[in-house]
């Protein structure tokens, strides 16, 4: 269990999302009961809604978790520089919760701009976790 410590940071930070994806799913929810829409319906795409926006900052970090809970798991099994893995985690969820205030706050255009940026990085740190945890493998 000690070998595991040494990613103390990668482990919490999939703790930490985890945890706020399911704190955004009774807001997202009460937001579209408020606008009389029934369990799982989807609010009409309007980037002004902020019931749309918090569904999909929902819907965005269920689609995006497993992944991101993949590769640190398999750079964490494959024994991939704590460094590297616990420093790539915590940008990544960084850049997520920046990315989560930012399309909540309905900052910028819908499609463009600090949120895509932001997604990005985080997309770029899983990504770069995943090619070290595979070279690691062979």
């Amino acid at each position: 269990m000690e070998a595991l410590s040494e990613y103390g940071h990668a482990v919490a930070s999939v703790v930490i999302f985890t945890l706020i994806i399911l704190l955004l799913a009774p807001f997202s929810a009460l937001a579209k009961n408020a606008k009389g829409l029934a369990p799982g319906a989807t609010p009409d795409q309007d980037y002004a809604d902020k019931a749309y926006r918090l569904n999909r900052a929902y819907l965005n970090g269920t689609e995006t978790l497993p992944a991101y809970l993949t590769v640190i798991v398999a750079a964490i099994l494959m024994a991939v520089s704590p460094f590297w893995v616990n420093l790539l985690a915590s940008v990544a969820l960084l850049a997520r919760l920046a990315m989560l205030v930012v399309h909540i706050r309905g900052i910028g255009k819908p499609a463009t701009g600090l949120r895509s940026v932001l997604y990005v990085v985080a997309w770029a740190c899983m990504v770069v976790m995943g090619i070290m945890a595979i070279v690691a493998a062979f």
